[in-house]
């Protein structure tokens, strides 16, 4: 999910003698003050919308590989239940046109999370502290694969996706897939992640910011929210290598 930074298009009009005082400011403390406060309601208002997905609020919404459930266990990581084979990716290239299999990372620890390039915010961070999550590793990061799937078909071109991996030092170890969008609707329905054009500004995709562990045996295993910590990553590589069935 994506959200324009506050702000917006400032215009001034000037004559030709500078005006004789200075305009006085009509925001009134209360008005500051509410100002301030609305963004805050609103990042509390979306934080509770993730907590109900990952905890399995009244809805119910539909978890990615069949799991009806997320509980806390001695993972970082929110563990999905029941544990099942996670949805293939094969249909898609990565931007260098290259076919990716998650099959082909047996024996890895995989984490697969949904971008887009030109995202304003939670994408760059999810991009960033998987990085940070590699550096933590050391040597042990080569028993980890990336891979971020495209939400927005339009956007991600090869030429933007080999800029957007540059910029976060994740060329080479990281698996950014692109496609039509009908290559990848099929994709985020397996999921279970949405994507859809901002309406207040197109320019914009409104998707889900999650991050999926996947084991070593190729089982959809955890759930980390957008704003996870590269700790908690380090912390799951073990178990999701350890288990044939985790």
């Amino acid at each position: 999910m994506s959200t324009q930074a506050p702000g917006g298009t400032h215009s001034s009009s000037s004559s030709g003698d500078a005006p004789s005082e200075t305009p006085q400011s009509t925001t009134t403390p209360r008005g500051r003050s509410l100002h301030l406060l609305l963004p805050a309601l609103v990042i509390v208002a979306l934080l509770g919308v993730l907590a109900a997905l990952l905890t399995g609020g009244s809805s119910k919404p539909q978890l990615p590989g069949g799991a009806n459930s997320a509980s806390a266990t001695g993972l970082d990581g929110l563990l999905l239940k029941p544990l099942r084979a996670a949805p293939p990716l094969s249909t898609l290239r990565n931007y260098q046109g290259q076919s990716v299999s998650l099959a082909s990372y047996r024996g890895k620890a995989v984490f697969v999370t949904f971008l887009y390039t030109h995202c304003p915010d939670v994408c760059p961070l999810i991009a960033s502290q998987l990085h940070n999550a590699l550096g933590e590793l050391g040597a042990r990061a080569s028993h980890v694969q990336l891979v971020a799937v495209s939400v927005d078909p339009r956007g991600d071109k090869p030429a933007a996706v080999a800029n957007f991996l540059r910029e976060h030092q994740l060329t080479g170890t990281m698996q950014y897939l692109i496609g039509s969008a009908g290559e990848l609707a099929p994709v985020w329905s397996a999921w279970n992640v949405g994507s859809s054009k901002d309406a207040g500004n197109p320019e914009f995709v409104n998707h889900s910011a999650l991050i999926y562990g996947v084991s070593a045996s190729g089982k959809l295993t955890t759930i980390y929210p957008a704003n996870f910590t590269p700790a908690e990553i380090v912390h799951d590589v073990p178990a999701l290598m350890a288990s044939s069935e985790a």
